[in-house]
């Protein structure tokens, strides 16, 4: 890389937990970040969900970069054992951090493109000298670019989330029926919301922690004054096991675990219904305009009022097409990352050590983190993007002792299946198989010990 490459900055894209994190580390470490956030804040699809309390507490969501740059500036931070919302995480951490970073971060910046400077995806001449490029946006269609040294994508997957058909596409006539559909935990303290479902049917249609969730929010609407008459159709497309709920009291992260008990009461106290082994198929409209699902396997649900699809969310990839990534077929995540993430093969909620290597594609010194990196795969926690930018971070600057050396400790889930994802998840719980041992910390980095782990 020539001298004058050197001196360019490191292109972040998106000013989320990740992206402000890796400004951080790479100040930490003398490099000079920029970073582009398609939205008007710092957090800006965080505040999408700000009505949604964390599972982490702030002892798990604050990043140990950010908090050294955040220091000087008065900053307090929040009790370590309480539990951020969305909002909080948002106001009380990221658009200070942000502040902290000042001018480094660039609003209203939605980036459309990545490449090599006069090298697109063909040319192989001379290619790794060039710097990076980055084409970006505001909303009033002003164009403009950008070079860099490297480019890391923290821009996450809120912006796409997957659709309600059982094949990975729309369901026929989801896009139809779009004014009885949402694709996000409904708010349900805002009172035009609440009056949407509040003495309705509504089909949740999901199995993570975002259905268990609405699942809960939807029970205690129905048992509130204004609720009566509201009922949640949970569909799922597997069958109910033991571990349907997730890890429950075993479940290292507490209020994760809280989630899947939240829903199991649902259903056990009658304010949910739930359907298993459903694939949607198609969405009909009645007469009176509410929503009758089919399914792949012919069968037809009574009618509901609205649906919430919680089916999972999935990378844009859109602008990275002109760069040569390497990533998994299935979850769209970076290969060497892939097999360590892969709920077909475990649902233990931990990932094996990973940072910059896992993190390196073809294309030299472009990364996918956060959210983003695990593709189509859940169960990412906020801890695992810091290590990831942390590596990556150590990695640009020449300290690659560091780079290598992953420091982490992540909670278990409670949960230890790896049955995968099809029809029979009973199948490992019943052999004994499955990714890892007993529910225990795994210690990422550091001298084993006798605890096991996934």
């Amino acid at each position: 890389m020539s001298e004058t490459t050197t001196e360019l900055p490191v292109v972040v894209i998106g000013a989320g937990p990740a992206g402000l994190a890796a400004a951080a580390h790479l100040l930490d470490r003398g490099l000079e970040p920029l970073v582009l956030e398609a939205g008007t804040t710092a957090g800006f699809a965080v505040r999408e969900w700000a009505h949604v309390r964390l599972f982490s507490r702030w002892g798990e969501v604050v990043d140990p970069a950010a908090e050294k740059l955040l220091a000087p500036t008065g900053w307090v931070k929040p009790d370590e054992d309480t539990y951020p919302s969305g909002g909080d995480w948002a106001d009380l951490y990221l658009q200070p951090l942000a502040h902290a970073l000042g001018e480094r971060v660039r609003y209203d910046a939605r980036v459309t493109g990545v490449s090599r400077t006069g090298r697109d995806r063909i040319v192989d001449a001379d290619r790794e000298t060039q710097p990076l490029v980055v084409h970006y946006e505001s909303t009033d269609g002003r164009e403009q670019r950008v070079r860099a040294r490297a480019v890391i994508d923290a821009s996450g997957t809120w912006s796409t989330p997957s659709p309600a058909g059982g094949s990975g596409l729309a369901a026929l006539g989801e896009k139809a029926a779009a004014d009885r559909v949402a694709y996000r935990v409904p708010d349900l303290k805002d009172p035009a919301t609440r009056a949407r479902y509040a003495g309705r049917r509504t089909a949740v249609i999901g199995s993570g922690a975002s259905a268990f969730t609405a699942l809960a929010y939807l029970a205690d609407l129905a048992t509130s004054p204004d609720g009566p008459g509201t009922h949640a159709v949970w569909i799922l497309r597997r069958g109910i096991s033991g571990s349907t709920f997730g890890g429950g009291e075993a479940d290292q992260l507490p209020a994760r675990g809280a989630l899947g008990l939240a829903a199991k009461a649902a259903v056990d106290s009658g304010h949910a219904d739930a359907v298993t082994g459903f694939r949607t198929g198609a969405f009909e409209r009645t007469e009176d305009g509410r929503v009758i699902l089919s399914g792949e396997d012919g069968r037809r649900l009574d009618p509901v009022d609205e649906v919430i699809v919680l089916t999972g969310l999935r990378p844009d990839l859109s602008f990275l097409d002109e760069l040569r990534l390497s990533l998994d077929e299935r979850l769209q995540a970076p290969v060497e990352l892939a097999p360590l993430i892969d709920p077909n093969q475990h649902s233990c909620g931990t990932v094996y050590p990973h940072g910059v290597r896992e993190l390196s594609h073809p294309e030299k010194d472009v990364y996918l983190v956060g959210m983003k990196s695990y593709g189509r795969a859940p169960t990412f926690l906020a801890m695992t993007g810091y290590e990831q930018v942390r590596s990556i971070a150590a990695h640009l600057a020449g300290d690659h002792e560091a780079a290598e050396r992953v420091e982490l400790t992540l909670p278990e889930t409670g949960v230890c299946g790896g049955a995968g994802l099809f029809d029979e998840p009973a199948a490992a719980e019943e052999t004994g198989g499955g990714c890892c041992g007993a529910p225990a910390t795994l210690t990422i980095g550091a001298a084993p010990t006798s605890s096991g782990g996934c």
